[in-house]
């Protein structure tokens, strides 16, 4: 399939210096905002990338459930793929994609277990039914049929129709913690603007990236 004809222009306004926040985790939070009161699908939703112990790269895409200015939050299956990779390289890549409004940001770091006080505040505030998937859902082990999965969900809910889902050892949060942070604008013939935070100690170094 020939896509090389397919093209648009970027025409949602630029981004400069004086405009940028310090802190990145900032910057972040004034273009969340910005996403969420513009109603995009999925603001929340951003890919991440890890590696095996082979440099092999897989992606996801997950949804992030906190940020301040100690980290990024999301919530996963402890014995999945992605779990696995971060328990032998601990650096991770995220990234939001706010196609239609002409923005992307990558965030560079490292991930850590949150603890378990901190996932089971979180477990419990998520409907009965998603706390029963969690439970069941053995996340990326073969399954024989989906019907198995099914199955398990219904009897689970049975279990648990008349009490508290127990939190499982096997499921949990990862807290990113950002050594780099990236905010791109898409401009008008292809000359993007991209502004690049690198830690440095406590601060943040700013520089412009050629597109």
């Amino acid at each position: 399939m020939d896509l090389e004809s397919l093209r648009r222009e970027y025409l949602h306004g630029g981004l400069s210096r004086e405009n940028l926040a310090e802190d990145p985790h900032d910057q972040f939070s004034v273009w969340m905002h910005q996403a969420l009161d513009l109603k995009i699908h999925d603001p929340t939703a951003m890919t991440i990338a890890t590696a095996d112990a082979y440099g092999q790269p897989s992606q996801r895409i997950v949804l992030l459930k906190h940020f301040d200015k100690d980290g990024f939050v999301f919530y996963t299956n402890y014995g999945s793929r992605k779990s696995k990779e971060l328990d032998l390289n601990a650096k991770i890549s995220l990234h939001f994609p706010w196609n239609v409004i002409d923005r992307q940001v990558k965030i560079c770091g490292e991930a850590a277990k949150i603890s378990p006080a901190e996932s089971f505040k979180y477990f419990v505030s998520r409907p009965k039914e998603s706390q029963i998937a969690a439970v069941a859902s053995r996340q990326s082990d073969v399954l024989s049929s989906r019907s198995f999965l099914l199955n398990q969900f219904e009897s689970l809910k049975q279990k648990f129709k008349d009490g508290e889902v127990p939190l499982p050892d096997y499921w949990g949060g990862y807290k990113v913690v950002a050594s780099e942070i990236e905010f791109w604008q898409g401009g008008a013939s292809r000359l993007h603007d991209r502004f690049r935070y690198l830690r440095d100690g406590d601060n943040w170094q700013i520089d412009r990236l050629a597109p």
